[in-house]
């Protein structure tokens, strides 16, 4: 096995959406996640900026030694950077550890043209909720930024490459906590 990891804080929590093994809860300080657009991309995503106040609950995962090739693809929009000194975990023999953030230079922030999609979202708090329940899902709330992002609404019709099938509780979890941001939903 590799001795090699990154950390993941979006959808890589949701171990539906990959299959690097085995995974360990990580908190990552000095970093907050936020909505934000690339020119690399059409619809808002989300990256780790830097944020002394803040830490972010994640993942990490061994990369096989063949996988960053296939991880950077997956992220290709985003920097690969060494998060070792910021990363606490319990995993055995982590010689390197990433993170994957988009250059500061390159972030707009998400309006109409450039959303976020629901099933994007629907799918990291799948994660959260798998593997740090409702409390954690509430802290990623908390720590993400840009939730003034217009979200389209595509629940139906998933555009999402890794959209997964949520249950009634977790959507309603999610939707309750968009409307308590006041999130604007949009449609197309």
């Amino acid at each position: 096995m590799s001795n090699a990891f990154f950390f993941g804080y979006g959808s890589l929590v949701n171990r539906f959406t990959h299959g690097f093994t085995p995974a360990h809860g990580a908190t990552a300080r000095g970093w907050r996640r936020a909505w934000r657009v690339t020119p690399d991309r059409e619809l808002a995503y989300l990256t780790a900026i830097r944020d002394p106040g803040c830490e972010i609950e994640g993942l990490i995962a061994p990369v096989p030694e063949d996988g960053w090739a296939a991880l950077d693809l997956r992220e290709h929009a985003y920097q690969r950077l060494d998060a070792a000194a910021c990363v606490t975990h319990a995993a055995p023999d982590v010689a390197q550890l990433a993170i994957y953030a988009i250059a500061p230079e390159r972030l707009h922030k998400p309006d109409d043209d450039h959303p976020v999609l629901l099933s994007y979202i629907d799918v990291v708090i799948q994660g959260y909720l798998a593997e740090y329940g409702p409390e954690g899902a509430e802290r990623f709330f908390a720590t993400t930024t840009g939730w003034e992002a217009p979200v389209l609404d595509d629940r139906a019709a998933p555009i999402y490459p890794r959209a997964q099938r949520l249950t009634d509780d977790e959507r309603g979890f999610v939707d309750r906590h968009l409307d308590a941001l006041g999130s604007k939903r949009i449609h197309r």
